[in-house]
């Protein structure tokens, strides 16, 4: 069975030609799963790259990430709203971005300040969007919270270790 080959990038491209110039015998190329990206009718990079999965906490609260909480979106956000500010979210990292390529601070400060804004509307940040009175366990290794004995039992079962 032969592999298939993408067309390679500029990057692999410029590496094949020097790669030539020195005389050496294997030229850098595609690995068979970025082949098949672009292609047509080929797989895209959601058949490729499995899907990020994180354990929810039994309240819906948090999410556990490497063994860490970090809180969710507010569940009483309408779709619309909710999709405004996470288009917002996305500006302002992309903004983010751009300005640490650029070294513009004040750039800077306005992506962050948009970012931190968004992240407000969705329940992230700031008061908690829950009104029981249970205390904001945000950021901290779920060993170390409330959360201990039901991650120890998820950890048991097969989940996020």
């Amino acid at each position: 069975m032969t592999e298939k080959k993408g067309h390679g990038s500029e990057t692999a491209k410029k590496a094949n030609a020097e790669a030539s110039h020195e005389g050496k015998s294997k030229p850098r190329t595609s690995s068979p799963a970025q082949a098949e990206l672009g292609k047509k009718g080929g797989k895209s990079k959601r058949d490729i790259v499995p899907p990020f999965s994180a354990d929810q906490t039994p309240d819906g609260r948090y999410i556990v990430v490497r063994g860490r909480l970090w809180r969710r979106q507010r569940p009483d956000l309408e779709p619309a709203e909710r999709d405004r500010l996470v288009h917002e979210l996305m500006d302002g990292r992309r903004g983010v971005k751009a300005a640490k390529r650029t070294d513009n601070v004040d750039a800077m400060a306005e992506a962050r300040a948009q970012v931190d804004r968004a992240k407000r509307g969705l329940g992230e940040r700031g008061p908690v969007w829950w009104t029981d009175g249970a205390p904001d366990q945000n950021r901290r290794l779920v060993e170390n919270t409330s959360y201990a004995e039901w991650y120890a039992d998820l950890s048991e079962q097969g989940g996020e270790p």
